[in-house]
Formats: structure tokens, sequence, C-alpha cells
């Protein structure tokens, strides 16, 4: 029983954290989240812009 409640305990922590990280990145901007921004050939001015 106990098992039970950590396993699920742990489960929605989890996806707690994966949505709260992922509306941290959504607030940053596309380019500012990328995980490519320091080798992007594309200027961040000309994908905001579209």
């Amino acid at each position: 029983m106990i098992i039970s409640i950590l396993l699920g305990f742990m489960i929605f922590s989890y996806a707690g954290y994966g949505l709260y990280r992922h509306i941290q990145q959504s607030k940053k901007g596309k380019c500012a989240a990328c995980s490519l921004k320091q080798a992007c050939d594309q200027k961040c001015e000309m994908l905001s812009k579209k």
C-alpha cells in the first residue's frame, strides 16, 4: 500500500515538474528556449517577425 502511494506521488511529482519546465521554457520564446541557440544559422529576429 505504501509503495503504491509513493509510486503515485513520484509519478505526479515528475509530471508536475515537466509541466512547470515546459511553461518556463515557453515564456522565454522560440529562440531563447532552443537548445541550438549557440550554433543557429538563422537570426532570431527573422523568426520572431513571421
